[in-house]
């Protein structure tokens, strides 16, 4: 996965778990905090996936 495809889809995976919280709880601040929560696991999801795509590189060129 590219990066500006992964901004897209981190991007609407914000929106819709913004909205559904506030749709479902009524309150902006937690629809921010549920936001911030998911933006995060998804950043550290990410960058666990280039960590693994540098060492799976790196394995096969020490082949």
């Amino acid at each position: 996965m590219n990066f500006p495809q992964f901004l897209v889809g981190m991007t609407a995976t914000s929106l819709v778990v913004a909205l559904s919280t506030f749709l479902a709880t009524g309150s902006i601040w937690k629809a921010l905090g549920w936001t911030v929560l998911t933006s995060i696991v998804l950043q550290v999801g990410y960058f666990l996936s280039v960590v693994r795509l540098i060492y799976r590189a790196e394995r096969k060129t020490h082949r």
